[in-house]
């Protein structure tokens, strides 16, 4: 009997090892949603460069502006550089990353800028913003606050994790973080799926008080929402949101919406743009009572950062004007997006997309491009930076006659 009770046990350890190698893997999340006639499909998400880039090496020649701006590199040695936070002094920037899990502080130092990380080895930490002195630093599953870091590079971080009560899917879940003219921080939670049904936690923008206290959803039915920021007029919050992928070449397109009272729902799952019904996710009256964006962003385009600007440098024609940052499509054929676009809301209410800074991708038909525009941010002299999250640079976009 001991012999028979042995040899069972010997057989299960021989062979768990090979059952475990028998199951096949799951798919990468950015297949979910994928159709079973395009499981042959090429498309995937294009690789970060995560090394440093020298700036002697990008060829910012290439970017396109229209007549009277000037485009130079500002800082480079930024790998997987995105969302950029402005110090209350405007002397330096610090900078979110995705994939590589570090913050950036750059220096302006007299006509060239030096760069130090912050803080490393963080889970996704896209998310930064400044509070009176203070630098926010959101990552997936931590939130950290230096205190006067702008004058103290060994100022140390306080944590507030506990605080805002944080949902622990990564997909989707990288952030855009912003205090608004209200005081509050505004934090995004998108969809951890390609297209689900999400749990109550996700797939909705929130706002807190400064220390983590007071938390309100503002907005629901967002899949993933990675830039926004407020009207100088109206005060009024306008974001940018991904479409779904694996519904074809030309949608659904990404949005730009308003936000015009505290709990309006734009629609995911089971609508899309502008009154696109998912094909997957279905309901009745699927987009009955849905906020419809204010513009339409390109098919797959991941748009990204949001800017009104507000400077005296650019034209007057510009003066409270959006600038949006469009990273480029992976999820379609041929190219979408790859530049920066200005947005100008008429008094119809209509909106109107411009090319601003084009020549990132090379041609209308594939792919070859050299840089990802993924944030715009306004500095003191009215210049725009622009940054690259593909080779980890910033560019200073200016106006002269």
């Amino acid at each position: 009997m001991k012999t028979m009770v042995a040899l069972a046990v010997t057989a299960a350890f021989v062979l768990a090892p090979a059952l475990a190698q028998d199951k096949p893997a799951p798919p990468p999340a950015w297949k979910q949603g994928m159709p079973d006639k395009m499981k042959d499909s090429k498309l995937a998400p294009h690789a970060g460069k995560m090394t440093e880039t020298p700036a002697s090496d990008i060829p910012i020649s290439k970017a396109r502006l229209p007549k009277g701006f000037k485009a130079e590199v500002w800082a480079s040695g930024l790998p997987g550089g995105r969302a950029m936070a402005l110090s209350p002094d405007g002397k330096k920037v610090y900078v979110g990353t995705r994939a590589i899990g570090r913050v950036y502080e750059v220096s302006d130092e007299g006509g060239k800028r030096s760069v130090r990380v912050v803080v490393d080895k963080l889970t996704q930490p896209a998310g930064v913003a400044f509070h009176k002195d203070a630098l926010y630093v959101f990552a997936i599953d931590k939130v950290l606050r230096f205190d006067g870091i702008a004058d103290s590079s060994g100022a140390q971080p306080v944590d507030l994790t506990e605080k805002f009560n944080l949902p622990k899917e990564q997909h989707h879940n990288w952030k855009y973080v912003a205090f608004g003219p209200d005081g509050k921080l505004y934090v995004p939670f998108g969809a951890p799926c390609n297209i689900c049904e999400p749990p109550k936690e996700y797939a909705q923008i929130r706002r807190y008080n400064a220390d983590g206290s007071g938390m309100e959803v503002i907005a629901r039915g967002v899949r993933n929402s990675v830039g926004f920021d407020w009207h100088p007029k109206t005060g009024q919050l306008w974001f940018t949101d991904h479409g779904r992928d694996w519904m074809g070449d030309n949608g659904p397109q990404d949005e730009l919406n308003r936000l015009t009272k505290v709990g309006q729902n734009f629609g995911f799952p089971y609508c899309h743009a502008n009154g696109i019904v998912d094909a997957d996710f279905k309901k009745k009256d699927a987009c009955k009572g849905v906020t419809r964006p204010v513009a339409l962003m390109g098919p797959h385009a991941a748009n990204m950062g949001v800017k009104f600007y507000t400077g005296k440098m650019f034209p007057a024609e510009y003066r409270n004007t959006m600038f949006v940052a469009r990273k480029g499509s992976w999820n379609r054929t041929t190219p979408s997006g790859f530049d920066v676009v200005n947005v100008r809301i008429g008094e119809d209410g209509k909106a109107t997309v411009r090319p601003f800074m084009t020549g990132f991708n090379e041609s209308k038909d594939s792919y070859k491009f050299w840089g990802r525009p993924a944030y715009v941010q306004q500095m003191p002299d009215g210049a725009l930076l622009v940054s690259d999250e593909q080779l980890g640079a910033i560019y200073r976009v200016s106006y002269g006659k």
